[in-house]
Formats: C-alpha cells, sequence, structure tokens
C-alpha cells in the first residue's frame, strides 16, 4: 500500500451501527479513520433498542427480506445482497457472538444482549487504529466545504469549536427518533445548505392516535389486543391484511402489528386527515361462526357475559366494542357479530417523531451515487436513517443500517484511493 493511501483520512460522523461499520470497512481498507459523535458514547439508541432483546436481523427467504423495504426496495436491495443476512451472521460470530433464530423468524445474539457486541466490536476497531472522538458535535463546514479533494469539517467540542481536514467523510447521523440518544436531525439543515435536497422527516414504526374516551384510556391503558387482525386500503387502493398484536395506550394504538402497517397508516393520514382501520377481534373464527354464536339465544345472560362465553370475547376486546359500538348496536346481535370481525377504529394522526422507533425520509437515493456519495458533494457518504427509506421492526432496520454503512465505508475508500492516483 502506498505511503499516500496509509496517510488518507477519513472522517465518520455518528456513532450508530452504520456509523461503526463504515469505520470498519474504512480501516479494513488502510485508511486512518476518526468516528466522531455527540454523545459521551457511541451507539446509544442500538443499546437501547437492545434492552428489550437484541433483534438484529431475520432469517426469512431473501426476496420477502427485501420486500419489506417498500417504495425504495430498489435501492436498498443491492446493498442487502452484498450484506446479507447469513453475512450479517457470520460477522456477528466473528466478533464472538453467537446467535439464534427465534420463534418468529427473528435473529438473536444468543444472550438477546446488545451490550457485549457492542464491546467487542469497539475493541476490534480500536485494534485495528479507529479512534474516536466523543462529545464532537459535527456544526458544519467552512466556507470551501465541497470544493477540492479535501474538507474541513467543524465541530462544537467541551473544548471549544474544532476544525479539522478529512480527504472525505462518512455521515451517519440517524433520523429524527428518540433525539436524547442523539438522533435529534440537526444534521438536516446543514446538508440542505449544500443545496442537496432531504425528503421531510416522518416518524416510522410509530403509534397512532385515536381520542378515546376517559373510561378506557383510565382502565385499559398498556393492555395487549391478542389475536387481532388488521384490515386496512392505502393510498394506492392496495388492501394489506395482517394479523399479530396490537397495545391501547393511552393516546391510541401502537405495537409490532401497528408498527408493521405505520408506512400505510402514516400516509393515508397525510393524504386524507385521517384513516380508519378495521380490527377483527376473532381472527381465528369464520363470520359465519362468530354469527351463530352471537346470535345463539343467551337466556337471562348479558350480552357481555353471552360473547365470553361463545367466542371469548372479553376485557380489553369487549371495552374496544363498547368504545366503538352505540348502546343500541351493541345489542343488536347480527350486527355485534359483524363487528368483531370488522370493528372501525378512526385514527387521527402519527404520534410525535421523538417517541417513533425510527424515522422515514431524509436524503434521497436519487441524490447519491451508486457508492452512496452525495453527487453535490464529492467526498461526502451517508449511510443508515439518514437516507430516505423506512422498514418494520424485526431486523430490516438494523440490517439495511449495516449494509449501507458497509457500501459507504467501501465507497468513501475507493474514493480515496480514486483521488490519490
Amino acid at each position: 500500500m502506498s505511503s499516500s493511501l496509509r496517510s488518507a483520512r477519513v472522517a465518520v460522523i455518528g456513532g450508530g451501527p452504520a456509523g461503526l461499520m463504515a469505520a470498519e470497512a474504512l480501516a479494513q481498507q488502510g485508511m486512518q479513520v476518526d468516528v466522531y459523535d455527540a454523545m459521551p458514547s457511541v451507539g446509544r439508541k442500538f443499546l437501547m433498542a437492545g434492552k428489550g432483546g437484541m433483534n438484529i436481523t431475520h432469517s426469512e427467504p431473501l426476496e420477502p427480506f427485501l420486500g419489506r423495504y417498500g417504495a425504495r426496495r430498489e435501492q436498498i436491495a443491492p446493498l442487502v445482497r452484498t450484506f446479507d443476512p447469513d453475512a450479517l451472521r457470520a460477522w456477528l460470530h466473528g466478533l464472538g457472538v453467537e446467535t439464534f433464530v427465534g420463534s418468529s423468524g427473528r435473529v438473536f445474539p444468543a444472550d438477546m444482549k446488545a451490550a457485549p457486541m457492542l464491546r467487542a466490536w469497539l475493541h476490534r476497531l480500536r485494534e485495528a487504529g479507529v479512534r474516536f472522538h466523543m462529545r464532537h458535535k459535527w456544526c458544519g463546514w467552512d466556507t470551501e466545504a465541497g470544493h477540492g479533494v479535501a474538507h474541513t469539517l467543524r465541530f462544537a467540542t467541551p473544548d471549544g469549536e474544532q476544525a479539522v481536514t478529512f480527504d472525505a467523510a462518512v455521515f451517519a447521523l440517524g433520523g429524527a427518533s428518540w433525539p436524547r440518544l442523539g438522533s435529534d436531525a440537526a444534521w438536516v439543515p446543514l446538508i440542505a445548505s449544500r443545496d442537496v435536497p432531504i425528503a421531510p422527516l416522518r416518524p416510522a414504526n410509530c403509534g397512532f392516535d385515536a381520542d378515546w374516551s376517559p373510561y378506557l384510556r383510565e382502565r385499559f391503558a398498556g393492555q395487549p389486543v391478542k389475536p387481532v387482525a388488521i384490515t386496512l386500503t392505502d393510498v394506492d387502493n392496495k388492501v394489506h391484511n395482517r394479523q399479530g398484536e396490537i397495545l391501547l395506550t393511552e393516546t391510541g394504538l401502537e405495537g409490532s402489528l401497528i408498527y408493521a402497517l405505520s408506512a400505510a397508516v402514516r400516509e393515508r393520514i397525510l393524504a386524507d386527515g385521517d384513516v380508519t382501520i378495521t380490527l377483527d377481534l376473532a381472527p381465528g373464527l369464520a363470520l359465519e361462526r362468530v354469527v351463530a354464536e352471537v346470535t345463539r339465544p343467551r337466556g337471562s345472560r348479558s350480552m357481555s357475559s353471552h360473547l365470553h362465553g361463545r367466542i371469548g370475547i372479553s376485557g380489553v376486546k369487549l371495552a374496544l366494542l363498547h368504545e366503538i359500538l352505540s348502546k343500541e348496536a351493541f345489542a343488536d346481535a347480527y350486527g355485534l357479530a359483524h363487528a368483531i370481525k370488522a370493528l372501525p377504529v378512526r385514527l387521527t394522526r402519527a404520534r410525535p417523531i421523538a417517541e417513533a422507533i425510527s424515522t422515514a425520509g431524509g436524503i434521497p437515493f436519487e441524490a447519491l451515487d451508486e457508492h452512496l456519495m452525495i453527487e453535490r458533494l464529492p467526498g461526502i457518504f451517508c449511510a443508515g436513517e439518514m437516507l430516505d427509506w423506512e422498514a418494520p421492526t424485526g431486523g430490516y432496520l438494523l440490517t439495511a443500517c449495516f449494509a449501507s454503512g458497509l457500501a459507504a465505508g467501501r465507497g468513501a475508500a475507493a474514493y480515496v484511493r480514486g483521488a490519490s492516483t
């Protein structure tokens, strides 16, 4: 390797999974890598996400896996094909982290924890010569940014503002969810000031408000609704029907099933002001069976007792029926049976973006080349949630963050090699 390549210096801005993977790719190419993060330590959102069990990827076949990226499948697919779930698991094993496939097909570290994996990864990066600069918040370029080969980046630090010059940089600053952990979208005006288009950041994998009554909020908030199926028609008139579990909250609904449909729900609300989904509270029973059981003579029993005894509807499901239906509708056995299979619930707005698990929007792929370099800013690459894509929970988010970080790191290394020749 030439001395010029050994002395090439590349910045990675952001210490989440995408940034750290970019740093690893760069270090493997012999670059001097400096990682900058505004927080006191790296991987804070990653660690928080792992508190409930570190879902790292998913084991389903690659084609349906790629379908989880929706409108951005075409752009995400080549990244994930280069570093697919099997490659990710092999990479983890190289860190000494064993994995297993859960009953849902999700892949977890054997100990279900994120912290040991992050410690092992950081040890390997430091051994490779990667340098970390904590409490360094990127605050822009100098006036010559984007011109020539080198880029001078400015950082706000505990010791005052610093300016450092690099041959290239990979930005992996996240979206706008969980800002207290570092993803505060402060990069948006800084990037936009360089004439780079940015799609508005929007909440993804988020809950939605339903304007519950005080009674439902006070008595049933925090309770899961399961099993349940949701039917929803999206803005393209495609009908989605999925079964799983939702969580009734003080403000509305969230949970894995809502997250899986959050893009379609959000876009309908943006287009129409609200959206009505239908809940099947007895997904294991055909409509004819529910009608037969609910209309069966109940004698002196109340309708609530009848529903519990005949089809197992009670608790929060019963409360939802009372919430949505009038007294007259609840007393109409035939209509009630149909409502159990298709209960309309109006969702009015997404929860604030700071509460979302992830975000949609960001730098569109159309503004990047195939190596994730911003075409208007030669030598500046982007990865992770800064890019305009989204995916449901289940390992899809992290897989694409890892894969895009790898692609951006390799792209930055190739750019520096080309600039040095």
